[in-house]
């Protein structure tokens, strides 16, 4: 019985020491970013956006300026190549002043989609329904 619990406290000191040392696995943070352009010169934008791989969380900080009227509506689109269009991956609630700010927990379809630079972020207004301006969101 001595032997089986050396056993055990060894492995558990094992374990603890490749936790110590990182060996394992490790969380990371991803940082990423998008520059957000439309038709026109006056509306611009950028976003700011971290995916943590643990919690399965992005969060983003978008500012913009310049657009012709108030937002209706913000996404993240995808999976989308840059200048291709896709539907509605990951909404973007409380828009409506900038900057804008909120967090979502992605599936790891969706992760896998973001961290390719597949997903682009577009603002919609009255005057563009389809989007006034949009950024792809890269590392």
């Amino acid at each position: 019985m001595h032997s089986t619990i050396s056993r055990i406290r060894l492995a558990g000191l094992g374990l603890a020491a490749l936790l110590a040392t990182g060996s394992m696995a490790t969380a990371e943070t991803v940082q990423l970013k998008a520059d957000l352009k439309g038709s026109t010169a006056a509306a611009t934008g950028n976003a700011t956006v971290t995916y943590d791989t643990a919690s399965k969380q992005v969060t983003w900080r978008i500012t913009y300026s310049g657009l012709s009227g108030p937002p209706t509506a913000a996404h993240f689109h995808g999976p989308a190549q840059p200048g291709a269009n896709a539907g509605v991956a990951v909404p973007i609630p409380n828009v409506a002043t900038s900057p804008a700010q909120g967090l979502a927990t992605l599936t790891d379809a969706q992760a896998a989609d973001l961290l390719a630079g597949l997903y682009y972020i577009n603002i919609h207004t009255a005057a563009n329904p389809a989007g006034e301006i949009r950024g792809q969101v890269s590392k």
